[in-house]
């Protein structure tokens, strides 16, 4: 070995131990699954039992969680029997446990959730205001509800454009007052080349390598403003950025 090349040696060990190691992204899928769960309802005597209405993720101490709000149900049966519940893990060692829901941030559309018992995985809420056009993320959820099987899938998306969460409509006919409240105090959305499905609405948004959430992914919320003027919409995903989980966490004592 020449000299050079044990000093280029030397050079390549020295930066592999000063760099930190980067999860591979099947590493990090890997890492994240334990802490995704489906959110919906269940009435042991209902046919079916259980609901799924879309996704949610662990966060803060492990026993919260963080979804849309708009999936949540408009109301639950009046006898008390039905319960809105989080489904853990998969068939067949799947696991429920009753939820209560402690804030909703309609403005956001986001829901913070509560339940007992052992922690769960939580995820870490990364810096969404780093997010850059072009960069490429993972989300991972319940695509289509049930139908697919509580199998969490994941998708890959790369951020197409950081944008208002509503835009002027051709006529005012079409504003409704959610868009009104919106176009006076705008904040921006993430728009993602991937398809998402009703199923995924409340799927974390995260960094490939570090697993760090910048979003939570929202199907029908957002669509419903940027594209009520389109009538066939697009299929676009957006993701609301993580700015807003972390603030809803912050007022409930949680970061």
């Amino acid at each position: 070995m020449t000299e050079a090349t044990r000093r280029l040696t030397g050079l390549l060990l020295a930066l592999l131990c000063v760099l930190p190691l980067q999860a591979a992204p099947p590493d990090t899928i890997a890492r994240i699954k334990p802490a995704i769960l489906g959110l919906g309802t269940h009435q042991p005597m209902g046919k079916p039992p259980s609901r799924l209405l879309g996704t949610a993720f662990v966060v803060a101490d492990g026993r919260h969680a963080i979804t849309n709000a708009h999936s949540l149900p408009e109301a639950l049966q009046s006898d008390g029997v039905e319960k809105l519940v989080i489904f853990i893990g998969t068939a067949p060692q799947l696991k429920l446990r009753e939820v209560r829901v402690i804030e909703v941030d309609s403005d956001h559309d986001l829901a913070l959730l509560g339940f007992d018992g052992e922690p769960l995985p939580a995820l870490r809420i990364g810096d969404s205001q780093q997010v850059r056009e072009g960069e490429s993320y993972l989300f991972t959820g319940y695509p289509i509800g049930a139908v697919l099987g509580l199998y969490p899938v994941t998708h890959h998306a790369m951020v197409a454009s950081i944008t208002p969460v509503a835009v002027p409509q051709i006529s005012a006919t079409r504003i409704s007052s959610r868009m009104v409240r919106e176009l006076r105090d705008p904040y921006v959305v993430f728009q993602l080349d991937a398809t998402a499905y009703p199923g995924n609405s409340g799927s974390p948004l995260y960094d490939p390598e570090s697993g760090a959430v910048v979003g939570v992914i929202n199907k029908v919320f957002v669509q419903q403003s940027k594209e009520a003027a389109i009538e066939h919409p697009s299929g676009i995903t957006y993701a609301i950025p993580g700015q807003h989980i972390r603030e809803l966490l912050r007022r409930n004592g949680l970061l």
